[in-house]
């Protein structure tokens, strides 16, 4: 049954939606389940759409990230372009800047798979929650690219040494593991995900708006910086890598 605080549902077709409820709580949901929530051009769109909105909205004051399906984000959707990434990867970064660069906290619920890019969104975000089985891994290494674009919000939130490694390799990790080194910030059993989720909500209501963007304004200053000088050499670069052949034929294996 629908929740009856739920005043706001946006249920036009598309990948993302945005529901806002009475407190001022908006939720945008990935909902491309079938791709396990890769990134394609499109649902990049829709969800900088989304976080925009958000943003402009005075009956928002706190955005929670989340995703249908088994997986919360794939990473991005190397079936959806023919190899040619440069959109995908400037829609990440732009992404990562809404995230990080807006005025309103936003908390990631984490839960199952969360590959590449979706750890980027997860890094970007100021609060994270994920389900003690979700899991993760930075896999661009074994494709011949490197973590390029997300490496603007991972490497200011992971502990270096953790950051070389798991870049290096490629290998999958839990979700103790992410949180030991700093990707996120609390975990929980996956029943228990949503509770904990809805109590970090409830504190940051009880902040004023002012005190909320200002504090993230602060927190995220040098975050911020470092998307805007650093995001085009590393959109460039990754479009380099996607271009070349080791790449192609890594992707198209994949594909």
């Amino acid at each position: 049954m629908e929740d009856a605080s739920v005043r706001d549902v946006a249920d036009e077709p598309g990948p993302v939606r945005m529901r806002v409820d009475a407190r001022g709580r908006a939720t945008i949901t990935l909902r491309s389940p079938a791709t396990r929530n890769a990134l394609s051009e499109e649902l990049l769109a829709g969800l900088a759409m989304r976080l925009r909105a958000a943003e402009s909205r005075d009956d928002v004051r706190v955005v929670v990230l989340d995703a249908e399906g088994p997986a919360f984000c794939a990473g991005a959707d190397l079936r959806s372009t023919g190899g040619r990434m440069e959109g995908i990867v400037a829609g990440i970064v732009t992404a990562q800047a809404l995230i990080a660069g807006g005025g309103k906290p936003v908390v990631a619920r984490v839960h199952g798979a969360v590959r590449a890019g979706g750890i980027g969104l997860v890094a970007a975000c100021d609060i994270v929650v994920a389900a003690d089985d979700a899991h993760f891994a930075l896999t661009e290494a074994r494709l011949g690219l490197a973590p390029a674009v997300i490496s603007l919000t991972i490497l200011p939130r992971m502990a270096a040494r953790a950051a070389s490694e798991l870049m290096l390799t490629g290998r999958r990790f839990g979700a103790g593991e992410a949180r030991a080194c700093g990707l996120v910030g609390h975990l929980a059993p996956a029943d228990d995900v949503d509770a904990a989720v809805d109590g970090i909500v409830a504190d940051l209501l009880l902040a004023e708006p002012q005190g909320l963007r200002e504090t993230k304004r602060l927190l995220n200053r040098d975050l911020v910086a470092r998307i805007s000088t650093e995001g085009p050499e590393m959109v460039r670069l990754s479009a380099a890598l996607f271009g070349t052949d080791v790449v192609r034929a890594a992707t198209a294996s994949f594909r």
